[in-house]
């Protein structure tokens, strides 16, 4: 008896269909009635992100959306107004209007009149005309929120990140990139400083301050003593902080990855007060940090020997500093030391021989390697990655 594809229950082929891309699984909905109505089980399309335009009205699209169980959508053009898309999918999960320019206080307000309770994840970054008005209503209606992408977001203020630290308790991520208005009064709101008006948003894990250029020591402070439950904390291009904020951030025992990439005030003293503190850091980026050099490595290997992400491009290091580093980083997995200029063989040779579990290293622009080093960390049993830009053979090499 032969069997065909036609003779399995539907609950089987929306299991097959499960795996198929977005595109291919409208596709199997058009060969038949029976795979349409596979193709239409939840199961197909759990964790899907609808990507929309929307420039018409269709009255079947939201309707279609929630059959399938999709709660997650990105809007690529908004050329109608977010409330039909609020009223469209009340049970929404994610709503993703990143680079909508053309959303402004006044949309969004049309669209959070009630409570969103299913509403966990809003992500508006580069939505330029997005202000604190806005917040005010996220605060007052999207009381479960957990992740807020504000990148790029330039008109928010101190005020809007008090409206946040109000209503926003259970919010785990937070992005604020590049808002440049924002300062330590704001910090300190969220950090729950201000718990007269504001009690803070206390759950924080993961927090993104880069190009916050307003941003001092103060803000370090605040965050050390109020979000302690930080696990990730992005301080990038922040010109404003020191090595003196490090203190600080010397004793946030939940923090395993800190971004200082850029951030021209951080010096050897600055890791120095890092690796004589309590954290247990699994990744550190300092590249870009003008004043980071040897010593640096030294104090890396006594008190935080635990990385397992360590990026120092373009940092002032030399093979004396790797040999004062490597054969205390056994957890080292992945190492970015592109455009260390000082760093020749012999530094390529110390990495081969202790950093045996590395699986990524980036060596662009290391112009004082040769063929001979490069034999070396090609022969690291785990390597999986290896970043050559800009680098050349010899031509003695070459022959």
């Amino acid at each position: 008896m032969e069997t065909h594809i036609s003779c399995l229950f539907p609950e089987i082929l929306a299991m097959i269909f499960s795996y198929l891309d977005v595109r291919d699984k409208g596709r199997v909905a058009q060969v038949c009635t029976a795979w349409r109505d596979a193709s239409y089980h939840k199961s197909v399309w759990r964790g899907v992100e609808a990507k929309l335009h929307l420039r018409r009205a269709n009255p079947s699209l939201f309707p279609s959306l929630q059959a399938r169980g999709i709660r997650r959508v990105q809007i690529l053009s908004l050329r109608r107004s977010l409330s039909y898309v609020i009223q469209g999918m009340p049970n929404i999960e994610s709503l993703n209007l990143s680079g909508c320019y053309n959303l402004t206080d006044n949309g969004l307000g049309h669209a959070f009149v009630q409570e969103i309770p299913s509403l966990r994840v809003l992500n508006l970054s580069l939505c330029k005309q997005i202000t604190d008005s806005s917040l005010g209503r996220i605060a007052q209606y999207l009381k479960n929120l957990e992740v807020l992408e504000l990148g790029g977001c330039s008109n928010i203020t101190n005020t809007g990140l008090l409206l946040i630290a109000w209503g926003l308790h259970r919010l785990k991520s937070l992005n604020l990139r590049s808002c440049r208005h924002v300062s330590d009064v704001g910090i300190g709101h969220l950090a729950g400083m201000t718990r007269s008006a504001a009690e803070g948003c206390l759950s924080l894990e993961y927090l993104t301050l880069q190009d916050c250029q307003k941003l001092t020591d103060l803000s370090l402070k605040h965050i050390s003593k109020g979000l302690t439950k930080l696990k990730v904390l992005n301080l990038s291009f922040c010109g404003g902080i020191s090595d003196a904020g490090m203190i600080h951030l010397s004793h946030m025992t939940s923090l395993w990855s800190l971004n200082l990439r850029s951030c021209d005030n951080i010096s050897d003293t600055g890791i120095m007060h890092l690796a004589m503190g309590t954290l247990r850091l699994s990744g550190l980026d300092v590249s870009f940090c003008d004043k980071i050099g040897d010593q640096s490595l030294a104090y890396i290997a006594q008190g935080l020997y635990q990385l397992k992400s360590l990026s120092l491009c373009s940092c002032h290091i030399s093979d004396d500093g790797i040999n004062r580093m490597v054969r205390q980083m056994h957890e080292l997995r992945t190492l970015n030391i592109g455009q260390c200029v000082r760093i020749t063989d012999k530094g390529l040779e110390l990495i081969a021989d202790h950093l045996t579990q590395l699986t990524g290293i980036d060596l662009y622009g290391c112009t004082k390697i040769t063929k001979r080093g490069l034999e070396r960390i090609t022969q690291l049993p785990c390597l999986k990655v290896l970043n050559l830009g800009l680098w050349q053979m010899t031509e003695s090499e070459k022959g």
